[in-house]
């Protein structure tokens, strides 16, 4: 019987009715707004800008990264991977700018931004052709330590946010708290829709809960423009200073390794999983919204974990979802009035629903990691990758200044734990996996794979060791268990 063309719509094409599309793009706003903005405001702080500059800063960075948005969910020609992908200014950018801010203000800033936005587009289908060495040993790993390094991000909220003056208070723990707990039971009791929106009722209930308590201030909305319009180089004509572009091109390189990673994770999440090519289209949508922050006095964009949880969660799919919020972030920039209502949302509510959602993520990579193999000889070099990248990934984490005393081009790498865990799982994988140990040794031993991962030969006549049978395909590297009747990766979940 024909398949009906309802039936044929994957769940990442899906669009909801107009009532779902908003609450659910809503809650991906308020995951992401105070990551968003941070950004701009620890950059603008740094270098001494006034309110009124870094009121620009903040709205011109809501526009691009709604823009951004909905570049990489809607996608155009080769733009965009056409997933569920949430875009933020990268944390990993912020040493880097204030440093060559320091030295030659923004106009500098914005001139290396604007080269490595270009040199991204341009290594985005090299960084394609890699996906190869991703296999579910790498993205599991990967993907457990995003979620694992985002964990002390809602710790930070739920105290009251990093560097406020009462940090740690029990009522910012005890609000942070009741949002959790909020989420965990509309989410458990939650009929319908409202179970998918446990993260947006959480943080409702948990704003309405701080005005009395004096936790929140929305006088602010009042003192705020209906109208505000980013136009290009604001702050003069840039300036291309060949020391900050090569510092900028190192934090465009940690900026690929985490989208890929991101790409993959939300690929995994929603079925369907990017191949070469959907993986270059959102690399190169990266490039191109980072070389219009140049232009629009932003930084530098790259795909946000913290919505990758929010999908894990919620397990809403649609990448028209994450569009709609891009869109809402569009307004957000344009009406600066709206972006200050958002702005009032206190820091401990977003640390309590910050605290599923990122539990989630590495709850996700834990199911990946759970379709590897880990017995025999060549499990324990699984486990090894694993182990070693989840520490290195964990370690700039768990002791902040470790790597201060570094080149500042090593320090973007490494004090990003997840790229550098990443990069620590890639190069192991290829270590254990690809290479082989001396000349015509496959890479797992002397005899080839692990023999728990050879299927065994129905017993009829002579096995034939060295002599696979025509039809049966090699088992892969990293020990990953398929079951027979598994359907198509892009085949729609049920």
């Amino acid at each position: 019987m024909a398949r009906t063309s309802e039936a044929q719509v994957h769940p990442v094409d899906d669009v909801p009715r107009p009532t779902r599309l908003l609450a659910f793009g809503l809650q991906h706003v308020l995951a992401m707004y105070a990551g968003a903005v941070a950004v701009p405001l620890i950059v603008g702080g740094a270098l001494g800008l006034g309110p009124a500059e870094l009121a620009y800063l903040i709205t011109a960075d809501l526009l691009i990264c709604g823009i951004a948005t909905l570049i990489q969910c809607v996608g155009w020609w080769r733009f965009g991977a056409r997933l569920p992908i949430m875009q933020g200014c990268t944390f990993a950018a912020v040493t880097p700018m204030v440093l060559i801010g320091q030295d030659g203000g923004l106009p500098a800033i914005y001139g290396s931004v604007i080269v490595c936005g270009i040199a991204i587009m341009l290594l985005a289908p090299v960084f394609g052709r890699l996906l190869r060495f991703f296999p579910p040993l790498v993205t599991g790993t990967v993907i457990l330590i995003i979620g694992l390094s985002l964990l002390p991000v809602a710790g930070n909220w739920a105290a009251g946010g990093a560097g406020a003056d009462d940090f740690g208070d029990p009522r910012h723990l005890a609000l942070a708290g009741g949002v959790l707990l909020v989420i965990l039971l509309v989410q458990r009791f939650g009929p319908g829709l409202l179970g998918r929106v446990a993260v947006l009722a959480g943080i409702a209930a948990g704003t309405a809960v701080s005005v009395p308590l004096g936790l929140t201030d929305f006088s602010g909305v009042a003192d705020a423009d209906w109208l505000g319009v980013s136009t290009p180089f604001h702050f003069g004509a840039p300036e291309f200073q060949l020391a900050a572009i090569l510092s900028m091109l190192v934090v465009g390189l940690v900026c690929m390794t985490e989208t890929t990673g991101d790409l993959i994770a939300v690929g995994e999440l929603t079925g369907r999983r990017p191949d070469a090519r959907r993986l270059a289209d959102g690399l190169r949508a990266d490039g191109f919204s980072t070389v219009l922050g140049g232009v629009f006095n932003t930084f530098p964009y790259t795909a946000y974990a913290q919505n990758v949880g929010l999908v894990a969660l919620t397990r809403v799919r649609s990448r028209w979802v994450v569009a709609a919020a891009g869109a809402l972030l569009v307004l957000l920039g344009l009406l600066p009035k709206l972006g200050a209502v958002v702005a009032a949302v206190p820091a401990p509510v977003l640390g309590g629903a910050g605290l599923v959602m990122f539990g989630s993520v590495a709850a996700s990579g834990l199911r990946t990691l759970a379709t590897v193999d880990f017995g025999g000889g060549a499990g324990a070099h699984r486990l090894t990758v694993v182990a070693v990248s989840v520490a290195v990934g964990l370690l700039p984490v768990g002791v902040p200044g470790i790597y201060e005393r570094f080149p500042h081009g090593a320090q973007t790498l490494l004090d990003s734990g997840i790229s550098a865990g990443c990069v620590t799982a890639i190069t192991l994988n290829l270590l254990f996996h690809h290479l082989p140990r001396r000349t015509g040794t496959a890479p797992n031993g002397p005899d080839g794979p692990d023999a728990r991962d050879v299927p065994e030969a129905p017993d009829s006549g002579p096995p034939a060791r060295d002599v696979p049978a025509p039809d049966t395909p090699a088992p892969p590297a990293d020990g990953t268990r398929e079951p027979r009747d598994a359907a198509p990766r892009d085949a729609a979940a049920p």
